[in-house]
């Protein structure tokens, strides 16, 4: 499903644990690490994709996690041109994406890559919560940092105080 401007409609995943380190995965035989995200369906809403995508990617169920949040609009970021596939119609030239911040409440050990036959990654690891913004794809980047800090209130009290005592200046 691809919208009027080309765009196609996803969601990002950031998985937070109670030290508010985020889940960041290696992508199946790449050296390139995301966050989990995927495509949103016709059929189903932005969050009915993520607990899809979650159990897609990472393995992860519903009950292993709680939403804490997501973004206000769609971010959006285009594909630089060497990854456009110019035989699809409509040419999808980027995604827009609404992404969630979620509480990790499961185990370790529910954290299964291995679901399906060809995983989507196939290692992670818990990260500090900026690490993300500075190691993604460079096409990526402006949206894993509007994600970031549009979300990061939610974690960090103090962020909040800070960008709106910055405001007032």
């Amino acid at each position: 499903m691809i919208d009027e401007d080309g765009y196609r409609p996803n969601v990002g995943i950031i998985v937070c644990n109670k030290h508010n380190q985020v889940l960041w995965a290696q992508r199946a035989q790449h050296d390139s690490w995301q966050f989990p995200q995927g495509g949103i369906k016709c059929d189903e809403t932005p969050e009915q994709a993520v607990y899809r995508e979650l159990m897609e990617e990472v393995g992860l169920l519903p009950e292993h996690v709680e939403v804490l949040g997501m973004t206000s609009d769609w971010l959006r970021y285009r594909l630089p041109k060497r990854y456009l596939r110019h035989g699809n119609k409509p040419l999808c030239i980027g995604q827009k994406q609404r992404w969630f911040l979620l509480r990790f409440i499961g185990k370790e050990e529910d954290v299964k890559l291995d679901q399906f036959e060809k995983p989507e990654f196939d290692n992670w690891r818990w990260v500090d919560y900026w690490t993300p913004a500075q190691e993604i794809v460079f096409f990526k980047r402006r949206v894993y940092e509007k994600a970031l800090h549009e979300l990061a209130p939610i974690l960090f009290p103090e962020y909040k105080k800070r960008v709106e005592s910055q405001r007032k200046r």
